[in-house]
């Protein structure tokens, strides 16, 4: 299983695919499983695919902590130095949009294009989880029972339509139980995207971007897609009636507008 040493935190990686990179940034509590093959098959006909799992997280290395979204985006320009990779196309999505932005910020000559998913901007217009989401996570998750965060975690990541078909649980059990998920760490995560505001800075992004985002989205709603792209002087990519998970619930689909924005003429 290859690690890296990414400017002190060792992260774990695969590649596959052949192309230019695409270098896929997962969120909060996630690790590179939670792509899912249905995603990823299309891209890497492609591009060659970098996941990894950020620090701390499913087959990484211990976190050093506390940790910021801006440090975050430190290990992923260490992991792009650690692969010889100069230049990627980059994914963001939820609080891997967040380490996206601070990338593209602080590293604008490593980004061949930029894919913003089920983000945050953070600055006075952004919105987190409603209060009674993050009461009810909160309680799972104090509860100490893993079918209840699971649950719990279901409910709030995928729409009603997408969940009204039971049978697609069992696939994101298996996910989400594959590999460790410290608490702590998650914890570390959340102040971190508590903390996180690039919304006075977005402007500086001059890489090609695209914002995606879900209308059903509970976690972080699409009100927020809507205003990264104001920011940033582009159309959304609004997906009705599809939750956070949009790359879950509409793996091909998504694929097809990671690929068509990465490929489009600069």
């Amino acid at each position: 299983m290859p690690t890296v040493d990414a400017g002190g935190s060792e992260l774990h990686y695969e590649r596959a695919g052949s192309g230019e990179p695409l270098l896929l940034i997962q969120g909060m509590s996630a690790t590179h499983r939670a792509w899912g093959r249905d995603f990823l098959t299309p891209l890497e006909r492609s591009f060659e695919c970098v996941v990894f799992d950020n620090r701390g997280m499913g087959l990484s290395g211990p976190a050093q902590m506390p940790f910021s979204i801006a440090d975050l985006a430190g290990d992923v320009a260490g992991l792009l130095d650690a692969l010889a990779i100069e230049r990627a196309h980059v994914l963001g999505i939820s609080m891997g949009g967040m380490i996206a932005q601070e990338l593209a910020l602080a590293h604008p000559e490593r980004i061949r294009t930029l894919t913003l998913g089920a983000t945050y901007c953070g600055g006075p217009e952004g919105t987190l989880m409603a209060d009674e989401d993050l009461r009810m996570l909160g309680a799972a998750m104090a509860s100490g029972e893993r079918e209840q965060v699971l649950r719990a975690m279901w409910e709030i990541n995928l729409s009603p339509g997408f969940r009204s078909e039971e049978s697609r649980y069992e696939a994101f059990r298996a996910m989400a139980t594959e590999l460790q998920a410290p608490k702590d760490v998650i914890f570390q995560q959340m102040q971190a995207c508590a903390a996180h505001d690039t919304s006075a800075r977005l402007h500086g992004i001059e890489v090609p971007t695209q914002v995606i985002h879900g209308t059903a989205d509970r976690l972080l709603g699409v009100g927020n897609g809507i205003l990264i792209a104001r920011l940033l002087g582009v159309e959304p990519q609004l997906l009705d009636a599809v939750g956070h998970m949009f790359w879950w619930e509409q793996p091909e689909r998504s694929a097809a507008l990671v690929r068509e924005h990465a490929l489009a003429p600069a």
